[in-house]
């Protein structure tokens, strides 16, 4: 959960990752369909539900999976030639935008990231001067400089403090900081140690104009050469969404079985997104909707200095190929 919001940890070797097969047992990769995914509800529901309602099997595919930390090194084993298909959150999009793998659908959208404060703190502006804990190049940066933003300041009015994660949730409960921007569940564990923080800033504040989206990834030359591999894979992925909206408790089941993971921890955070079905998101890439969300993350890391020159999203989100899966 934590370190899929990294930008730029590219450095981890992607070798290293697990593999598993949709069956559960140990299988060679496969040349084709391999998929990366990150080990949480967005990420992991889909392949779950692929995988409980044989939604592969309809396309006479039989994927090998792989669990990755982060969408960076998924893109990374994508540059190898190791890995065709992955799932990745909004903090790894400038990967796609520097023309190093393409997007190829929208998996969901989160609600999870805040801009927290010390009780005493009544708003944004407020925070002036203060110090303030972000874990930098990540989701909770973005919510934080778009706090800062709407409230007609910018980031150099406050201290930022740099700080992994963790070191947020210590540093906000011992009061060393003012401020943060972060994320659920790691709030859950502040607030019964700082009863009296404040939420001043969150997604759903700037959305739908700009929407924390978990997306479907593809290597540049599968998109290239074998466009109907690519419309299979979105195919199972629509179905799983599709029955993900309409079985929301019994998606949280399965994916809880997937992860092996605490069944609260799982449904925490299944409840705190927006789930998308495939009819909503064919009209959102037919009417430039997608392509407004992407734009907008553009325009964030070309602020934060991550990209200089981002691609238009016309050329990274292929969403001809989405809508006619």
């Amino acid at each position: 959960m934590l370190t899929r919001r990294t930008l730029v940890r590219t450095t981890a070797a992607f070798a290293a990752a697990s593999v598993f097969s949709i069956g559960g047992k140990a299988r060679a990769q496969s040349a084709d369909m391999s998929i990366g995914y990150i080990a949480d509800f967005p990420n992991a529901s889909v392949l779950a539900i692929a995988q409980d309602q044989k939604l592969w099997e309809a396309e006479g595919i039989t994927p090998s999976v792989k669990v990755f930390t982060n969408g960076p090194i998924q893109i990374q084993a994508m540059g190898a030639g190791s890995l065709n298909f992955g799932t990745i959150g909004p903090g790894a999009l400038w990967l796609p935008a520097s023309g190093r793998a393409k997007v190829i659908g929208v998996n969901d959208i989160g609600f999870s990231d805040r801009v927290i404060v010390q009780g005493g703190i009544a708003s944004i502006a407020d925070l002036k001067t203060r110090k303030v804990g972000v874990p930098q190049g990540t989701s909770g940066d973005m919510i934080l400089r778009m706090a800062l933003t709407k409230a007609g300041m910018s980031i150099s009015d406050i201290q930022v403090v740099p700080m992994d994660p963790s070191t947020v949730v210590a540093a906000f409960t011992s009061k060393q900081i003012d401020g943060a921007g972060i994320w659920y569940p790691l709030i859950d564990t502040i607030k019964p140690r700082v009863p009296d923080m404040k939420e001043l800033a969150s997604n759903q504040d700037f959305y739908p104009q700009t929407s924390f989206i978990n997306t479907f990834v593809a290597r540049n030359e599968i998109v290239q050469q074998n466009p109907d591999l690519v419309r299979k894979f979105l195919r199972v992925m629509k179905k799983a969404m599709d029955y993900r909206v309409a079985n929301l408790d019994r998606s949280i089941q399965i994916t809880t079985a997937f992860l092996n993971a605490p069944v609260e921890v799982t449904e925490k955070v299944a409840r705190s997104r927006k789930m998308l079905t495939s009819k909503e998101l064919d009209a959102f890439t037919k009417d430039g909707t997608v392509n407004k969300w992407l734009t907008e993350f553009n325009k964030m890391f070309q602020e934060f200095g991550t990209i200089k020159e981002p691609l238009p999203p016309a050329q990274f989100y292929t969403g001809e190929l989405f809508t006619s899966a």
